[in-house]
């Protein structure tokens, strides 16, 4: 996306920007669940639209994907119980041998 400096929308944006990431850090939305988030952003992308009225609908949909992008680790660090991964790998065996 191009954006003219001339025309005080990047300033905009960026600051809108900076302002959604102290929000999801404050907020802790990053530890939420997936719906929780979702409904999270639904809220605070409209409350950013009504605060920088010179962001356009597709800067805002770029500022919500920022956002979620942000919230999503690149690597999941979620527990996994060793019981549910015991299941989980004899169920693959299984179906490996019925495919044999």
């Amino acid at each position: 996306m191009s954006r003219n400096k001339t025309s005080g929308q990047p300033a905009d944006f960026d600051r809108a920007r900076d302002e959604l990431f102290h929000y999801i850090h404050r907020c802790g939305v990053i530890r939420a669940t997936p719906e929780d988030q979702t409904s999270w952003f639904d809220d605070t992308i409209e409350y950013m639209a009504e605060g920088y009225p010179s962001l356009s609908r597709e800067q805002l949909g770029e500022l919500r994907t920022i956002g979620m992008r942000f919230c999503r680790p690149v690597i999941d660090n979620v527990q996994v119980d060793p019981a549910t991964e015991a299941e989980r790998e004899e169920g693959s065996d299984g179906a490996s041998a019925a495919a044999a």
